[in-house]
């Protein structure tokens, strides 16, 4: 899937960044300047995507970091199977099988059934659900 490239001075909160090849969503940058001749520093928190852990790196302002495309897209639940939810694309009418989020599977733990609609993300091959529409 397509990036683009960006200086970590440039990361705000709510882009999109790979961090060890994980997608995560920044939700801080803190940064410092140092000394007459230092660089920037830029301390990032930022959340998985994928599973919801909390990555913390501190990074020169002038280093490059990818910003992954995220494809959001809508789809119905046709059955739920665990953590697994089987959902047909609105627009594609296609079935897939997709993963639910640990942060939507905690909020709406058995408010989410068949013939819901959900928002789910796609990025850097895998597909999560990430809203209940």
């Amino acid at each position: 899937m397509g990036f683009k490239l960006i200086n970590a001075a440039e990361a705000r909160p709510g882009f999109a960044i790979l961090v060890e090849g994980v997608p995560c969503i920044v939700k801080s940058n803190d940064m410092s300047k140092t000394g007459k001749h230092g660089h920037t520093k830029c301390r990032i928190e930022a959340v998985s995507v994928i599973d919801g852990k909390k990555k913390v790196f501190v990074i020169a302002g002038h280093e490059r970091l990818e910003c992954p495309m995220i494809n959001k897209r809508r789809g119905q639940i046709l059955s739920i199977n665990g953590e697994n939810a089987s959902v047909m694309d609105l627009e594609s009418y296609e079935t897939i099988d997709l993963l639910i989020s640990k942060e939507l599977k905690e909020e709406l733990k058995e408010d989410l059934k068949d013939g819901d609609q959900v928002e789910y993300w796609e990025t850097e091959g895998v597909k999560i659900i990430k809203k209940k529409i």
